[in-house]
């Protein structure tokens, strides 16, 4: 399965996946959105907290908008400590 069948991930971030070594969406699911969006900001310094959020809702099969509070939050606290 390609990444762009998941929720959230569309023609370019399949692409930046693939650049970053993440070939199929189990390999996304398997790696998570943290280790995944690491990968994607070696090959693109400007990987924003937007491609983090969608990532974690390719993850979990949902919209972005959709992720729990919390998770956002310990996205967003995990966003801050990579810059």
């Amino acid at each position: 399965m390609r990444p762009s069948e998941l929720p959230n991930v569309g023609a370019h971030a399949e692409q930046q996946l693939t650049e970053a070594g993440i070939n199929s969406a189990e390999a996304l699911i398997d790696l998570g959105a943290e280790q995944a969006w690491l990968r994607v900001k070696a090959i693109d310094p400007g990987a924003c907290l937007h491609m983090l959020y969608a990532l974690e809702g390719a993850v979990q099969g949902i919209p972005k908008k959709d992720i729990c509070p919390e998770r956002k939050a310990e996205l967003k606290a995990f966003f801050d400590a990579e810059k």
